[in-house]
């Protein structure tokens, strides 16, 4: 990050003796100290409205949009400019991204290497991935870089806001979190289908990509709908 002039770094539910250690890298102290420690990926990504994960797709199905690593500076780009902040997310150095981290992402880009050794350490795919941004997209020098974040999650903010920007990650896990109460009051599953409910919704919502007012109006729509549930009478028989 050092090299390539990010300096907004956050990073998720961290091993703390290691990450403490990790303050003494040389060439870049102003950084690690100024970057934030978060207790989860939800958290660190919160306002942020596009996050892009990064991986190989030889272990794994992709469940979102996968783009190549050419085509990311256009997509970080296209959303800094109608208002939106951007976060490149990276897993840990031994296992990368789980598939419930990857479920947070709208994308997911994946870098062009040799299919006999289609893994990257962790150090050469941040430096190869912020290359790429830097070398294709001179929006980033208008914008400020420090005023941004790149690299575990992060995010780049762009200085003037959009008319209606996308919505960002926190509000759709509120919507997601809603819908849930929704479906739970409804009978829609039994519990033991909640969690995989919850991986598919969330996965769904990121699909749709709603901006901040449509976001409002179905909090609203699903409020309402949850309200007249909770009020609903219940048959002297029960149930059905």
């Amino acid at each position: 990050m050092a090299n390539f002039g990010f300096r907004r770094l956050s990073v998720a539910a961290s091993f703390e003796p290691t990450w403490r250690e990790a303050r003494s890298a040389v060439g870049a102290p102003e950084l690690l100290l100024n970057a934030k420690s978060m207790a989860s990926l939800a958290e660190a990504v919160a306002d942020c409205t596009l996050v892009v994960g990064t991986g190989t797709l030889t272990w794994r199905k992709a469940e979102q949009p996968v783009v190549s690593l050419p085509l990311l500076a256009p997509l970080v780009s296209q959303e800094l400019e109608r208002g939106g902040r951007v976060a490149l997310v990276f897993g840990s150095e031994k296992h990368g991204l789980t598939r419930e981290d990857l479920s947070y992402c709208h994308v997911l880009v994946e870098i062009p290497t040799d299919p006999a050794q289609p893994s990257m350490n962790l150090g050469q795919a941040v430096a190869v991935c912020l290359y790429e941004l830097t070398a294709r997209l001179p929006l980033l020098e208008v914008l400020g870089r420090d005023e941004g974040s790149t690299d575990q999650p992060g995010g780049e903010q762009p200085g003037a806001a959009a008319e209606n920007p996308a919505t960002s990650s926190g509000r759709l896990e509120l919507l997601g979190g809603l819908i849930e109460e929704v479906m739970d009051a409804a009978g829609y599953s039994p519990p033991a289908m909640q969690p995989a409910n919850r991986h598919d919704l969330r996965l769904l919502l990121r699909r749709l990509s709603l901006s901040a007012h449509d976001t409002r109006r179905i909090l609203g729509i699903f409020r309402r709908i949850l309200w007249r549930l909770k009020r609903a009478p219940v048959p002297k028989n029960g149930p059905g």
